[in-house]
């Protein structure tokens, strides 16, 4: 029998302290609203879980840099609302159905609207962006998504000259998710200026096809400069405000996840440090680039900001 060793197991395979002690309570209290769920997937249209391809043009923002594994993108993945094992959101993600879904674009914003999925696929071309993404946990992957800028979405609502951030609230269904681990919904937010950059992304597709569920399908964030779970998953509602929003992981560990969660590699995580990380599918480590290699980028966002406080 295979026994790992402490110096063997990498941060990613650590499952936090707190997760930990509730996990036997999680278990108890979820088994039926799972069951339950998978008997209402079932009884699903084929036509709401069917991948289909997508046209897209290439981008002049995308990385030239090897492409991850596709089985590593869509089997390996943070999506705890269906499981804290890594594989847990490509087992259990396809009970959630797909249609219908709307997103509801709101707050302070001169023409609030709902938009029908099928119908934000209409708001701007898809172009296919190949970013890195940094986890917190020192590992990182370079994705092939397919989107559209949040920029051209929120140009259609008209924000107010007053709002100053973008909050994002994500699908929460008890039946099929589960009941612990974080506040649900799961929450996410961006400043204003954040939000408008162009390489901030909606995604609708990975790999020329639609997002699998365990990917946030079938909308989600991507801000390939910051910590992966900044990029919220599954969205219904993006809400302008002037308030900084509330988020689920520094609600739930604000000692560990802040706010702004830029990728730097002079700040240590409590746990780990964030000098180095380990792309998927290789055994080296590499060094951490200062916002995951996009300071040209968006550096000057920062400017004056000390970004060991503002973490």
């Amino acid at each position: 029998m295979l026994i790992k060793k402490p110096a063997d197991i990498l941060p990613s395979e650590i499952t936090p302290q707190r997760l930990f002690e509730r996990r036997r309570e999680f278990i108890s209290r979820s088994g039926t609203g799972l069951l339950a769920g998978a008997a209402l997937w079932h009884g699903l249209p084929s036509s709401a879980r069917a991948t289909t391809k997508l046209q897209t043009a290439p981008s002049a923002l995308s990385t030239t840099e090897p492409l991850s594994d596709r089985d590593a993108v869509t089997g390996y993945n943070n999506f705890y609302e269906f499981g804290t094992d890594k594989a847990d959101p490509a087992r259990n993600a396809h009970k959630m159905a797909l249609r219908p879904w709307t997103v509801s674009v709101e707050g302070m914003v001169g023409k609030p609207r709902r938009f029908d999925i099928d119908e934000l696929l209409r708001v701007a071309p898809l172009e296919e962006r190949i970013y890195r993404l940094r986890c917190v946990e020192a590992w990182s992957m370079v994705v092939p998504w397919v989107g559209f800028p949040l920029a051209a979405l929120l140009k259609q609502v008209e924000p107010l000259g007053s709002a100053k951030y973008v909050e994002f609230v994500t699908h929460y269904d008890p039946r099929i998710m589960i009941r612990d681990v974080i506040d649900w919904p799961y929450t996410e937010g961006l400043r204003l200026d954040e939000a408008l950059h162009p390489l901030t992304l909606l995604a609708v597709g990975v790999y020329g096809e639609t997002l699998p569920g365990q990917n946030g399908a079938p909308l989600r964030l991507v801000v390939p400069w910051k910590y992966g779970f900044k990029s919220a998953k599954s969205i219904v509602t993006i809400r302008l405000t002037d308030k900084e929003p509330a988020t689920a992981w520094n609600k739930f560990a604000p000692s560990e996840y802040g706010f702004y969660s830029n990728v730097n590699p002079e700040v240590r995580h409590p746990r780990w440090s964030q000098a180095t990380e380990r792309r998927i599918g290789e055994l080296r480590k590499r060094p951490t680039q200062m916002f995951n290699g996009y300071a040209e980028q968006v550096a000057s966002l920062y400017q004056g900001m000390d970004l060991k406080k503002f973490y």
